[in-house]
């Protein structure tokens, strides 16, 4: 019983098996409730979800939990991870909660929490509320009858969010003239199209019809060729394209090539540099990111800093150090004048207002990095067991790293909610990437199955 619920970002699982069950979700709820309880006054939890057949499970067993222990539960529906962290903050409550496994497909799904500022909660609380979920432990410190929690419908959540949004946005400025492309991939992003033609833009919508089972189904951000492919038939400026809860942004330029996470803060961080906005002149970023980036930061007088893989150790770092931009070559970005987490909605207004700006291409403006070829490979696995305590895996990377002699990186980590290793690989030669990815990977192949 004390397996560790959480991973890099919540709980995420397959719906039905440990730990995404109902019976865990309810724990859950009376763990967080009893956790977050402080004082004597009415306390408020926002809800929200992506569009995954099984929120409604995990939506009414968390409900159910956070009411039993004195918790008013509002529920707004489908929403983006993000809004759910900035209801939290406007709504003054005391736990926002986002039901979503992000990326993944429909039949897996999560359970991830903000504190009362709108951060994610640190490992160490999340420790706890874990260790009362497993504990097994069934004497709860139950409030008197009178006092259990009501649960609530907002419906106005998603108008209120699309003006916190545009607030973002020069009051000055507007996206007449700009046609864009916006994969929604199914998911909470769904029916947000719109605050983009409210600013002017015209809007090719993709992805915006979910059913319960198409979530990020060879659409959003893990597809952005999809949306390339339709960039180019519209003859459109831009492709935006969001995951299933939107947190993450990739993006297509007229042109139909893809700009990652990488390159998107590149152009986020000359602007602010420009402007004399990025704090300390640092950028964060995972260890994940190209080296390209790190370079392109260093001979413009800055620095990058680099955390590891999950955007709120990003954000954990920029709140430490001050910096005001970070994320991740996944998508996440996190601009901290504006938000508390990534947010794809609130970093393409960004981008938007940079091009509307400089009015011009975005295939002009992106040419900003050489990419470093890289190669990323997952390698199922049996054990987590850390890498320098098997041998023939800690002689294979000294090996790899010795050869690239500093023109190089490798990178070795586990997923944090899939049993799965990740094999990172990049260097100025692309041969010897894919050689020594492959290489990295059957050594894990045969040592850790």
């Amino acid at each position: 019983m004390n397996k560790r619920l959480f991973g890099t970002d919540g709980l995420r699982g397959q719906v039905n098996i440990f730990p995404m069950t109902a019976e865990i979700a309810l724990r859950l709820g009376l763990a967080a409730g009893y956790y977050f309880r402080n004082g004597k006054q009415r306390h408020k939890v926002i809800i929200g979800k992506d569009t995954r057949l099984s929120g409604y499970v995990f939506e009414y067993a968390l409900t159910s939990g956070l009411c039993a222990m004195g918790m008013d539960v509002f529920q707004v529906g489908p929403m983006p991870t993000p809004a759910v962290s900035f209801l939290t903050r406007n709504m003054r409550a005391d736990i926002g909660i986002v039901i979503s496994a992000s990326h993944n497909p429909f039949m897996d799904n999560g359970i991830k929490f903000f504190d009362s500022q709108g951060y994610k909660l640190p490992d160490d609380v999340e420790d706890e509320i874990s260790a009362m979920v497993m504990s097994g432990d069934s004497n709860w410190d139950y409030p008197q009858s009178e006092k259990v929690g009501r649960a609530f419908k907002i419906e106005d959540a998603r108008g209120r969010y699309i003006v916190y949004l545009k607030y973002s946005f020069p009051q000055d400025m507007t996206l007449k003239g700009i046609k864009m492309v916006l994969d929604s991939a199914n998911g909470a992003t769904y029916s947000l199209g719109h605050m983009f033609e409210e600013l002017g833009a015209e809007v090719v919508r993709i992805g915006n019809k979910p059913d319960g089972l198409n979530i990020n189904d060879k659409c959003g951000s893990l597809y952005p060729e999809v949306m390339g492919r339709r960039v180019v038939e519209e003859h459109a400026d831009i492709g935006l394209a969001l995951d299933g809860d939107g947190d993450r942004l990739i993006v297509v330029d007229e042109k139909g090539q893809v700009l990652d996470g990488d390159l998107i803060m590149a152009l986020c961080a000359a602007d602010l540099m420009e402007r004399g906005k990025l704090a300390k002149n640092m950028l964060v970023a995972t260890v994940m990111s190209n080296m390209a980036l790190e370079n392109f930061m260093k001979e413009r007088g800055g620095t990058m800093l680099r955390t590891p893989v999950g955007d709120r150790y990003v954000v954990e770092a920029m709140r430490r150090e001050g910096a005001v931009l970070g994320g991740e070559q996944s998508g996440h970005l996190i601009f901290r004048e504006y938000s508390t987490t990534g947010d794809g909605l609130l970093a393409a207004l960004q981008l938007l207002r940079i091009i509307c700006t400089k009015n011009r291409p975005l295939s002009e403006l992106s040419g900003l990095l050489a990419l470093y070829p890289q190669k990323l490979q997952n390698v199922h696995v049996q054990r987590k067991i850390p890498f320098d305590e098997v041998p023939a895996v800690r002689d294979a990377l000294k090996q790899v790293e010795h050869e690239l002699a500093g023109k190089g990186r490798v990178l070795l980590r586990y997923s944090g909610t899939e049993s799965v290793a990740r094999v990172m690989v990049e260097a100025e030669d692309s041969a010897k990437v894919e050689l020594y990815t492959s290489g990295l990977a059957k050594v894990l192949e045969e040592n850790l199955r």
